[in-house]
């Protein structure tokens, strides 16, 4: 058929660069006869246990589903480069900024952060913005989001907060007590909470929207000087959102909407792009700060920390196959380079311990091995054998124990992390109340336009109407402590949809 999108003509595509068909066979390799009949006793007889073909299908068959992601399970994959157009060096000694024009391999995960594998890419949600880049010293992965903050400070906190948004454990559904019970408890929720329901809460697609480190990460120069930075990822291709009305309808009508825009434009040919910046601050200088830098629900002042421009990340190539190389793919921000390093932030220090945990629930022991997972730029050498999986030749011969006499992979002091000066009593330190507001009202006054800031309170006002009132009210309170006319606004907005509906919340008639 003529003028059909890419995504639809994937097969055709196959099929013109594979005129000549293959010989079917089973997982051994063996080739098969015939694939549309068991092996019986007779044509009415039973089936004989003898039958590979059918078990060999039929056992994978069984198996070919592994656990979703229990966040970010819905999403889209691509691959690109990292081109660098600035030097950071002084910042910065990682391979990946070693020179202007270095190009880097990248993959990149996008996805919605709450909803199942088979929900709509146009939900209300922030966007998972995952980038792994192949470095000479391993693989370096940047877990973001397109947000620059998050809903919470502690990670002890996120298991309950996910969820929240995920399904009432008795009737399996959606529940707005749930989510904005939470919220209103949490008000340090408020900030987020706020970009969450704003216009960028629905971007268009997964083009149009930045990308960010969202965490505080620190670099070290060649000298040994740490800086404390975030990383921006800015869309070349302009901010794009969708409105309420329109995301809903999407959900509907093409709820693949974003993982289709995404693979046609790159076969189009119209390969998608960021800018990416950072923000810097000495270590000595965040030492005396009187705000916490390492926050995750406040950003850092572009006034204070302007965005010093680094490079260029371009996808250019889609997926070969979705499981192998995007469901199978695998981020954490543990995956480090010499020269990147954690901060103090906490969440980000939970994150190091969750995410290899969870890969290797989903994936296996040796996840690190599958290809899109492996650090082909670097040579793998290490002393951890064995395990569920082994896809490469387990190190040969090398010894498997250190130290040991026999030539086996050695280390270098150069590539130590930088120290680290630690001090203060251990014990659990309450973050519910470190400035929840501030932020919010200014983002409220002076990001939003005023035509988007009716739009974020007719947003919430749709959601938290299902909530019950003293969480309402509760919820009202805290957004009202941000900013005056946003909580008046919103409590206008409430009341006019119960005199709309002529019911309360709770069912009556009022």
């Amino acid at each position: 058929m003529p003028n059909r999108e890419p995504a639809a003509e994937q097969l055709n595509s196959y099929k013109n660069a594979n005129p000549n068909p293959t010989v079917m066979t089973t997982g051994t390799g063996a080739p098969i006869g015939i694939k549309t009949a068991s092996l019986t006793a007779g044509p009415r007889g039973p089936m004989l246990m003898q039958d590979f073909v059918y078990t060999d299908e039929m056992a994978h068959f069984n198996r070919e589903r592994i656990p979703e992601r229990v966040v970010h399970a819905k999403g889209a994959g691509a691959f690109g480069y990292f081109e660098v157009t600035h030097d950071i060096t002084k910042y910065c000694k990682a391979s990946v900024f070693q020179k202007v024009g270095k190009k880097t391999p990248v993959a990149v995960r996008f996805s919605t952060v709450g909803g199942e594998s088979g929900s709509a890419d146009t939900a209300r949600d922030p966007r998972g913005f995952a980038v792994k880049f192949y470095t000479e010293e391993g693989n370096w992965d940047l877990v973001g989001n397109n947000t620059p903050i998050f809903f919470i400070r502690d990670p002890i906190l996120f298991p309950s907060f996910i969820h929240t948004q995920k399904r009432n454990p008795a009737t399996h559904l959606k529940d707005a007590d749930m989510f904005w019970d939470f919220i209103s408890l949490r008000p340090e929720t408020t900030h987020q909470v706020s970009f969450l329901f704003s216009d960028r809460g629905t971007p268009d697609g997964y083009r149009h929207m930045n990308g960010y480190g969202s965490h505080t990460f620190k670099m070290v120069n060649a000298g040994g000087d740490g800086y404390y930075c975030k990383f921006h990822f800015k869309t070349d291709q302009g901010i794009k959102n969708l409105m309420a009305d329109r995301a809903a309808e999407l959900a509907g009508s093409d709820p693949d909407y974003a993982i289709r825009d995404l693979y046609n434009a790159i076969a189009n040919g119209s390969p998608p792009s960021w800018s990416v910046y950072v923000q810097v601050l000495p270590v000595a200088q965040a030492e005396k700060a009187s705000w916490n830098p390492f926050d995750l629900t406040k950003v850092w002042s572009h006034a204070d920390f302007p965005l010093i421009p680094v490079g260029k990340m371009v996808l250019d190539k889609n997926p070969d196959n979705y499981f192998a190389q995007v469901e199978q793919i695998a981020f954490s921000p543990a995956h480090m380079v010499p020269g990147i390093e954690a901060s103090p932030d906490k969440m980000l220090q939970g994150r190091i311990y969750s995410y290899p945990d969870t890969h290797r629930h989903r994936l296996g022991s040796n996840y690190l091995q599958l290809p899109v997972n492996c650090p082909y730029n670097s040579k793998l050498q290490n002393y951890q054998r064995d395990g569920p999986q082994c896809f490469n030749d387990n190190q040969g011969g090398a010894p498997n124990y250190w130290p040991n006499s026999f030539n086996g992979p050695i280390e270098l002091s150069k590539f130590l992390e930088s120290a680290i000066n630690l001090s203060g009593t251990a014990d659990r330190y309450a973050t519910a109340d470190e400035d929840n507001f501030t932020q919010t009202g200014i983002f409220y006054n002076k990001t939003l336009k005023p035509e988007e800031r009716e739009r974020l309170v007719e947003n919430i006002a749709n959601n938290l109407k299902d909530a019950q009132e003293p969480i309402q009210k509760r919820a009202v309170s805290n957004f009202e402590k941000a900013d005056q006319d946003f909580g008046n606004k919103l409590r206008f907005a409430l009341a006019a949809i119960k005199k709309k509906t002529g019911f309360l919340n709770n069912g009556t008639v009022h």
